[in-house]
């Protein structure tokens, strides 16, 4: 399963990359990227709320997906 996760967030972050023509961070999910776009005010932060609209079930998806990988960020900092 964890093998079949990784294809997927690769495969969204390489179809992310390909629409954004390369305006992301390397291993920044669609999610992540779209949200940060949108509060920055670039052109493809208009694709935030198509993909929130995707995550009915979670209306700020890209706002915790954002907020997931910052804190990761911050562990890996402090934990080396």
């Amino acid at each position: 399963m964890t093998r079949i996760l990784n294809i997927l967030i690769a495969l969204d972050c390489f179809l992310f990359c390909l629409v954004c023509l390369g305006n992301v961070q390397r291993g920044e999910t669609a999610s992540e990227a779209a949200y940060k776009l949108e509060r920055d005010g670039r052109f493809f932060g208009f694709m935030r709320p198509v993909i929130d609209t995707l995550f009915w079930f979670d209306p700020k998806h890209c706002q915790r997906a954002y907020e997931r990988a910052q804190s990761l960020i911050e562990w890996r900092a402090k934990h080396g």
